[in-house]
């Protein structure tokens, strides 16, 4: 079993900046994708950004530019940088890690911005 802790959201005015962790435990292969989705309310849930073990990263066109993803291999944790938010970015934010057809999610840590 995998275990993935999210933490990092929370309340933020337009403009403004927050960093979202998630520490992955457990069973883990070492060649893994790691993610960030969210899900505003009413919606679909989406991609935000991916990040593979090599570093290779991708991103929804909407964040392109304000939000980075990065990794730390060691400690099986990613961490998504999120800059210049707007009203829009508002979700519940979900990490995720995948490899070949297995896939675990976090809980989820809300995100709000707001002024």
């Amino acid at each position: 079993q995998v275990q993935l802790v999210e933490s990092g959201g929370g309340l933020v005015q337009p403009g403004g900046s927050l960093r979202l962790s998630c520490a992955a435990s457990g069973s883990i292969f070492s060649r893994n994708i790691m993610g960030w989705y969210r899900q505003a309310s009413g919606k679909e849930r989406e991609l935000v950004a991916l990040i593979f073990t090599s570093g290779f990263t991708n991103y929804a066109d909407s964040v392109k530019g304000r939000f980075t993803i990065s990794r730390d291999n060691a400690k099986n944790t990613v961490y998504l940088q999120m800059n210049s938010l707007k009203p829009e970015d508002t979700a519940v934010y979900y990490c995720n890690i995948e490899w070949g057809s297995t896939r675990y999610w976090g809980q989820g840590t809300q995100v709000t911005v707001s002024s």
